[in-house]
């Protein structure tokens, strides 16, 4: 049995990732093998997971894969390992828009039948904390909150009366952090700056927040707790049981990586993988081609707006990618793979394989999709469901190409995204868990 701990909040903004990394780190200090988990689509703070915990990030998104396998993706990820934390998403009980409990913090708590941990943002109230934590604790009685970390605090003053406040609410405080800015992690327009942008920074920041973790909580108690939640009736998620390789050849399929290219699930390659293709991962920043030998070319999300002019620079790459494309190789391309295979990215030459312009916007588009495949393509046949979400600061123009991927039903009716001949590029990202059945036609089409 994994000990397992989720790190919620009641809102976002409150250090749940401060928190969650650095009691990552500080277990991983200690000598326990850690599994690192998120709520939610968030492809950025698993990246400083890993970091803390020297294994892969994973995802726990009730909405992309359906509520029926958290359990066994939790599993799978934690194979293996003494202890797994799990970073919450927005506030505690926030999930899809309109859609209940459905991809909540809680309900993932719920389906893991692990304890919950607060991490409550204290720095503008006293008294008042006992009644936020209540309310927490006894709105949904199966979520089970375990203990409180106080972030923010001001004072030794400041923390004495929070402590007593909450001495009356009976949830135990198992933490307090002071303001510390070694411990922050810089931001911008999407959320925090990825781990592969400032490796040497990220690493010096995640010491700083396992080092705020020791001294400020008690992490006895915590393993304690964590230890106190009951076994976990779930068979581990498997690759090979979701996707049957046919045949013995081993297409070379190409996963995009580096700085501009960070936003990918671990469970993609490895359903390639089992599906029977061989993964190489390359970076379009530095390699001037495709591995030797690629038949197939996955471009998933990322920042290549923050590296236009690498990426264009690039031109025996772009040229590269553009003749696979032509070739009718397949290629599945999402988000900033999308921007990657059109013919600019605000205004600087790209691959040319799209007939669309890229560039920056003000408007952030962000949310959960439901997807209905419009035409056959490398990914899904036409009329094949598949849920996924948006999340970016851009615009492709125009918004679909004359065979477009999918059709959106919310938040209004519109189709989206380029198929064309073996090329998929859209917006959506979607996790290949939920339907591993896009793995294996990839691979099959690649063969």
């Amino acid at each position: 049995m994994v000990a397992r701990l989720v790190i919620a909040a009641p809102s976002s903004g409150a250090g749940k990732t401060t928190v969650a990394t650095g009691l990552m780190a500080a277990f991983a200090g200690r000598g326990l093998a850690v599994s690192p988990h998120k709520v939610g689509p968030d492809y950025i703070d698993p990246g400083y997971h890993a970091l803390a915990t020297g294994r892969p990030g994973r995802n726990l998104d009730a909405y992309m894969c359906g509520p029926e396998l958290i359990a066994p993706l939790f599993a799978h990820g934690a194979r293996g390992c003494e202890l797994a934390v799990v970073e919450g998403v927005m506030g505690l009980y926030d999930g899809a828009a309109g859609q209940g409990e459905l991809a909540s913090t809680a309900q993932v708590a719920k389906l893991l039948r692990a304890p919950v941990v607060l991490v409550v943002d204290a720095s503008s109230q006293s008294r008042s904390v006992a009644a936020l934590v209540h309310g927490f604790a006894s709105w949904d009685p199966r979520v089970r909150l375990g203990g409180v970390i106080l972030n923010k605090v001001a004072s030794d003053r400041h923390e004495e009366l929070l402590r007593e406040a909450l001495e009356e609410s009976g949830v135990p405080v198992l933490g307090v952090l002071r303001r510390a800015p070694a411990v922050e992690t810089p931001s911008r327009h999407l959320g925090l700056v990825p781990v592969a942008e400032r490796q040497t920074a990220a690493v010096a920041a995640v010491a700083a927040q396992a080092e705020q973790v020791r001294q400020g909580c008690d992490l006895d108690a915590l393993l304690a707790l964590a230890r106190s939640a009951p076994p976990l009736d779930a068979e581990p998620w498997s690759p090979p049981v979701s996707v049957e390789a046919h045949g013995s050849a081993r297409p070379v399929v190409a996963v995009a990586g580096g700085p501009a290219f960070t936003f990918s699930y671990a469970e993609h390659t490895e359903l390639l993988a089992a599906a029977g293709a061989e993964v190489v991962t390359f970076d379009p920043l530095r390699d001037e081609a495709l591995p030797e030998g690629t038949r197939g070319l996955v471009i998933g999300g990322g920042f290549p707006e923050m590296y236009g002019a690498e990426l264009s620079a690039n031109a025996s790459l772009r040229a590269a990618v553009a003749e696979l494309a032509a070739s009718g190789a397949p290629v599945a391309a999402e988000c900033a793979g999308l921007l990657y295979l059109a013919r600019s990215l605000d205004g600087r030459p790209m691959c040319g394989v799209l007939d669309a312009e890229a560039r920056m916007s003000e408007r952030l588009t962000l949310g959960y999709r439901d997807a209905v495949a419009v035409n056959d393509s490398v990914l899904a046949p036409a009329g094949a469901r598949m849920r996924g979400h948006e999340f970016h600061r851009t615009v492709v123009e125009p918004g679909a190409g004359a065979v477009p991927a999918w059709g959106l039903r919310l938040p209004v009716r519109r189709v989206e995204g380029f198929v064309q001949r073996g090329v998929h590029a859209s917006y959506v990202h979607t996790h290949w868990a939920g339907a591993p059945e896009a793995a294996a036609r990839f691979v099959e089409h690649c063969r």
